[in-house]
């Protein structure tokens, strides 16, 4: 195993800054635009006008866009599980819990992933993984203690986001395990198209889509946060992330997008942090410093 999947490398540090933003915020904005939306359309419009924006400037760059023969089936699951299922369970769950909560127990994912990567992927667990792993689930589990509270009075919605994380989780695996012959530009339109279809297929059958010719101001730029930021960017740059390092690290540098979920929840929601809620950032912090920071430096 290489040096790059132990650790997260410089190279990939911005790119793990502007992902961690565009998701953190984009919690927030998926609540303005889900209080006038319906959950179908509203990730459909996201799906199917993202990985049309992304297919747009792919092809004006010259990239290749068909995937190779014979991987339908595979581009299909990983759809499924890393797009399609996500993004439904999580428009559901984001109706009837707060954003920064929903944000919290989305990126429970790393307690699924890192076992799952261990079994089918052989992992290895170094000492600094571990380390990241107790302190990244010692935040998380601060965060879900002081939401017992909330979690109670919306058990559906809680579950509905913890089913959304156990999916995402799985599909990051299979998709190592078992990756597409593609770029992970190409790949990432195309996993967003083929869950979109579907998505959008059951907008126009189970929801009204006048509501969209009532849309506020707030639920518009709700929309097009996600489209242009949160689903045409943040998706590809997941990819990148996802297909360039191991699982474990992988997942450890998520846990820092629901530490500005809950902070863009206070900015915009008026939701307020608790004292766990510090805590957990503090501890999060020192679990990403595991894998950003080399083995090298960390010795001093």
């Amino acid at each position: 195993m290489s040096a790059d999947s132990d650790h997260l490398p410089a190279r990939l540090w911005g790119l793990l800054g502007a992902l961690t933003l565009a998701w953190g915020f984009n919690w927030t904005a998926m609540k303005l635009a889900l209080s006038q939306v319906p959950p179908w359309t509203f990730r459909s419009i996201c799906l199917v006008l993202g990985s049309g924006i992304l297919f747009l400037v792919l092809h004006l760059a010259g990239h290749k866009l068909s995937p190779p023969r014979g991987q339908w089936r595979r581009l299909a699951v990983l759809s499924l599980l890393n797009i399609g299922a996500w993004n439904i369970l999580v428009a559901y769950g984001l109706t009837m819990i707060a954003s920064g909560r929903a944000a919290i127990l989305g990126y429970t994912m790393p307690v699924l992933a890192i076992p799952l990567s261990i079994w089918l992927l052989g992992e290895r667990l170094t000492p600094g993984k571990i380390a990241g792993l107790v302190l990244g689930m010692a935040g998380l589990g601060l965060l879900l203690v002081d939401a017992f509270g909330a979690a109670q009075a919306a058990p559906l919605g809680t579950l509905l986001v913890l089913g959304a994380a156990a999916s995402w989780a799985l599909g990051a695996v299979l998709q190592k395990k078992y990756p597409v012959g593609l770029a992970p530009g190409p790949y990432t339109a195309w996993i967003m198209l083929v869950s979109g279809v579907p998505i959008l297929a059951g907008a126009v059958l189970l929801e009204d889509l006048s509501a969209l010719a009532r849309l506020q101001p707030v639920a518009f730029f709700g929309i097009a946060y996600n489209v242009l930021v949160a689903f045409a960017f943040a998706h590809w740059a997941w990819i990148k992330l996802a297909t360039s390092l191991s699982v474990t690290v992988f997942s450890l540098s998520m846990l820092i997008i629901p530490v500005v979920g809950v902070i863009s929840g206070m900015l915009f929601l008026g939701e307020r942090p608790s004292i766990a809620e510090v805590g957990a950032a503090v501890l999060v912090l020192a679990s990403l410093a595991t894998v950003v920071v080399p083995p090298r430096v960390a010795r001093g």
